[in-house]
């Protein structure tokens, strides 16, 4: 499969260069020629202009490293798009795709959308309860699996999806899965051998995927990505070819990028968040280069394929941090000293560069030419140190990641403080980014030239945000409230749910996102907390917490709880037990009961508690690991109507938050 050819398909990649150029000559001198409407009409586009660039780094099954240029990649999509319109489909239809980040992904997507079609992605992870669900609630008569695993779960529950009719694996399955697919009236086809019948039809009607693809417009629907969770009716995100493409434009503000850049991709694609980044990618001529968000596989692809850039989650670069520590303090001694002071004086060193050089926040109406002046002479007298530091103990560490990097993107939820000062402090520089599925995602992301840490970065060119109060009144930069978005990038709505569309899009096209923040005076964000229920763990993972709550209160012993998580590495609880249950069961055990208080801090309670919650948030009721509960704290007095319930006695989380704050604070110690 390193390249799928045909002569006709090469004899018309000739002729389209050719009227290219002509184009291009015609043109010279008058207006520039209008963006592409469509992602397969960008991609198409840039594998003209640059035919021979490579566009994938990947590992073959012996872990070489091997390579695809953006012509041999754009053939594969249209004999994709092809072999697709073989087996049936055709425009507005759907078409699954249940797998993890690899190569072959984008192509089957672009595929998909080449015919006008939208594809329904979720990852590896996914449940069979999802997939029942989402296969289900989408019609899919077609859908792309990874492998033998993930078609196992679609077996199944093939009776609960009527419509499916054909799985594409991108991984062989043995005969024992061909032959029980069939009986369940499914069709078994490898990723090759679709493109092989693409080749076929293509040969019998040469440039039908490219008549389909010239078919296409921005308000095609692109994708339905589901919002993640346990609740029964996730809700499906509508995106357009026209929400993604209307970002890629103003990321020339954001990245110092080049064509031929590498970015190493480490996160799900199924994700909007990696998807934007690899559109991106495609639209600036650069590469992907497949990697894991694993410590040993991640450090060991750094200086194989010396990156320039990388996007990941907060947790993958606090990893990363951990691991630089861990490594010093092996060596230890003068080695380990140097480091530490080297990175004190380079944080010093950084902070007064801000002051200087106005990347401290504005909020509130800072005085810049005052901060340059009172930063200046710090600034300069710590100059030299940090140089020698960055000469003899920084450089090192950009060796370890290859030597190119320019700078990363984090997003998928807050990024730590310590980690985000730690990296820039050594001159690597990370710039988070914000957003949500509802806005294909991006709204703001640090600009390389002004990067200000303690915000998520300038609004994206072409996007408006505004800061609202509970009575809808706007509010000035400093002041908390609800964050509201309009642009291009904002969703067509959710599949087949008008109400839930109607509760956070108004109809002159503000998106309400359900989280907290506030503006600077440079037009910056900043999110201070979430006004809606769901939980975005350090990992990108989004949990939400009303499902696992409801399941923790099927216990006996568990009178309320509170999911608490959000910008951690795990998930926690606050739980009020059943006094009654609790008093009985100590009695039964003969755990001595000198008053409440005291019982709960028992460890025969503690583990009695521990026990319920591994049972029932666990895999066998339809949850994933990342929703398990790790820690939690019993508390003896439960939560007050008014204080901490509202009058239909739902959780006042932000209320709950604050008044146990210290609490909460050591569950994540």
């Amino acid at each position: 499969m390193e390249s799928h050819r045909s002569d006709t398909l090469s004899a018309a990649w000739k002729e389209r260069i050719k009227a290219s150029a002509v184009f291009i000559m015609n043109v010279l001198g008058k207006e520039r020629t209008p963006e592409p409407v469509t992602l397969p009409l960008m991609l198409r586009a840039k594998a003209l202009e640059t035919p021979e660039a490579i566009i994938q780094f990947y590992k073959d099954g012996t872990g070489k490293i091997r390579q695809r240029s953006y012509r041999q990649f754009y053939e594969e999509v249209c004999f994709a798009a092809a072999g697709l319109l073989e087996l049936g489909v055709r425009r507005g239809d759907h078409v699954g795709i249940l797998s993890d980040n690899r190569r072959e992904w984008m192509a089957a997507s672009f595929g998909i959308l080449s015919i006008g079609a939208a594809d329904i992605p979720r990852g590896g992870d996914i449940t069979v309860q999802e997939i029942a669900y989402i296969l289900g609630f989408t019609e899919c008569a077609v859908a792309f699996v990874e492998n033998q695993k993930q078609a196992a779960k679609i077996l199944t529950v093939k009776n609960e999806l009527p419509c499916l009719k054909t799985l594409i694996t991108f991984d062989p399955v043995d005969t024992e899965t061909e032959t029980a697919a069939a009986a369940l009236g499914l069709t078994v086809y490898y990723f090759a051998g679709v493109i092989a019948l693409g080749q076929r039809r293509e040969a019998v009607h040469p440039g039908c995927a490219e008549a389909e693809m010239d078919q296409g417009n921005a308000d095609d629907l692109a994708t339905i990505i589901f919002t993640s969770g346990t609740t029964g009716e996730p809700k499906g995100v509508m995106l357009s070819h026209g929400n993604f493409l209307c970002q890629l434009p103003g990321f020339d503000q954001v990245f110092e990028m080049r064509p031929g850049d590498i970015w190493l991709s480490v996160l799900p694609v199924w994700h909007v968040y990696e998807r934007l980044i690899e559109y991106l990618i495609f639209y600036n001529k650069d590469s992907i280069a497949y990697s894991k968000p694993t410590a040993p596989v991640l450090m060991a692809d750094f200086p194989a394929i010396k990156p320039h850039f990388m996007v990941s989650v907060p947790r993958v670069w606090e990893a990363v941090m951990d691991g630089i520590y861990r490594n010093i303090n092996t060596v230890g001694g003068i080695p380990k000293k140097t480091f530490d002071l080297a990175v004190s004086l380079a944080v010093i060193h950084t902070y007064f560069n801000d002051l200087v050089f106005g990347l401290l926040p504005n909020f509130h109406g800072r005085v810049r030419p005052l901060d340059a002046v009172v930063g200046f002479l710090p600034w300069l007298l710590l100059l030299p140190g940090r140089g020698l530091a960055q000469l003899l103990v920084f450089n090192r560490l950009r060796r370890a990641l290859g030597g190119r990097f320019k700078a990363g993107l984090s997003g998928g939820g807050s990024l730590p403080a310590k980690v985000d000062l730690f990296f820039n402090a050594v001159g690597i520089r990370l710039q988070e980014g914000y957003g949500l599925t509802e806005s294909a995602p991006i709204v703001s992301v640090r600009q390389h030239k002004k990067s200000r840490r303690g915000t998520i970065g300038q609004v994206l060119l072409n996007t408006e945000v505004k800061i609202l109060d509970e009575q809808g009144r706007s509010l000035p930069p400093g002041r908390n409230g609800i964050i509201y978005v309009r642009g291009g990038q904002v969703m067509k709505g959710y599949y087949r749910k008008s109400e839930a569309t109607t509760a956070v899009l108004s109809a002159d096209g503000w998106l309400n996102t359900g989280d907290i923040g506030m503006m600077t005076r440079d037009n910056e964000l900043r999110i201070t907390g979430r006004a809606k229920d769901t939980i975005v763990l350090r990992g990108g993972e989004n949990v939400e917490p009303v499902p696992i709550e409801h399941k923790l209160r099927e216990s006996s012993y568990i009178h309320q709880c509170m999911v608490v998580g959000q910008d951690q590495k795990y998930l926690a609880a606050l739980i009020i037990p059943n006094e009654e249950a609790i008093m009985a069961f100590a009695e039964e055990n003969n755990i001595p009961i000198v008053d409440y208080d005291l019982l709960l801090q028992q460890p025969e309670i503690n583990e009695l508690i521990a026990g319920e919650t591994a049972s029932l948030v666990s895999p066998k009721n339809g949850f994933k690991p990342f929703e398990r509960i790790f820690k939690f704290l019993l508390l003896p007095q439960p939560f007050e109507p008014g204080k901490e319930l509202s009058p239909k006695q739902e959780l006042l989380r932000h209320q709950i938050t604050a008044r146990h704050a210290k609490e909460i604070q050591r569950l994540f110690k």
